[in-house]
């Protein structure tokens, strides 16, 4: 049986040393000639992903909460406040030195954890009910600078359920471009929030979908209409009023 402080060292280690198998040359390349949009196949293994991160996705289900917004929204979140709690798993990706580094050669920036009152920091998004999916959106950055979103595939057995993404929708000067991904155990997607307009679509009978989502952020600051703005987007779109409003009025979180 692996203790969890040796789970987490193997995660780490595991990050470490897909970084450095990744040809850098060709993914900065790809992800600036898309209009700051990348995926990488397989940055984890899939049997990684399956045998160490997937029991504790699974594990976080019980505190997941879920949504419904008629004509644009339904599905379960779990929260920044909740894995920092019980998914120390994925803070282990989340915070790896190594793997902050690569983003940061990759977008050109020197890019920050996001602050302890953003639930979105690090969370996860289940669809496991039919119908589960999420409209056409930007993650848009209400930070004072810009917000990078990257997404972690955890589980996916699902025919329907994909993400899609329009590149260059933002750019009136080139032609949008159109894609259809599933996003395997193990795939990693990462973009500039401002710049994807992307949804996914509604999931089938008897399927299921699981992604790790991580934010980063150029600057750290918001304004307070901003904040205010946000908590109650989140509070109804993704992980409840009484979880939001309770961390951000009370200013208090679990260590960490």
């Amino acid at each position: 049986m692996i203790m969890q402080s040796e789970k987490k060292s193997v995660v780490t280690d595991m990050i470490d040393q897909a970084v450095a198998a990744l040809d850098f040359d060709q993914l900065h390349k790809t992800y600036w000639e898309q209009n700051e949009f990348l995926v990488i196949k397989q940055f984890l293994s899939r049997r990684f992903v399956e045998d160490v991160l997937v029991p504790q996705a699974h594990g976080l289900q019980t505190s997941l909460n879920r949504n419904y917004i008629p004509g644009h929204k339904k599905g379960g979140s779990v929260s920044y406040y909740t894995v920092l709690e019980k998914g120390p798993l994925f803070l282990d990706l989340y915070r790896s030195a190594s793997y902050r580094d690569f983003l940061n050669r990759l977008v050109h920036a020197d890019l920050l954890l996001c602050p302890d009152n953003d639930p979105h920091s690090c969370a996860l998004y289940y669809y496991t009910e039919p119908g589960d999916h999420i409209g056409f959106h930007y993650d848009t950055s209400y930070y004072k600078g810009a917000r990078y979103t990257i997404l972690l595939g955890l589980v996916d057995r699902s025919t329907r359920c994909k993400l899609v993404c329009d590149l260059f929708k933002d750019d009136p000067a080139k032609e949008t471009r159109h894609l259809e991904l599933i996003t395997e155990p193990g795939d990693m997607v990462i973009f500039n929030g401002d710049k994807l307009w992307h949804a996914v679509t509604p999931l089938g009978e008897n399927e299921e979908r699981i992604v790790l989502t991580m934010e980063y952020v150029t600057n750290p600051e918001m304004g307070r209409f901003k904040r205010l703005y946000s908590n109650l987007k989140d509070s109804f779109a993704y992980f409840g009023l009484k979880t939001v409003f309770k961390r951000a009025l009370s200013g208090q979180f679990p260590s960490s």
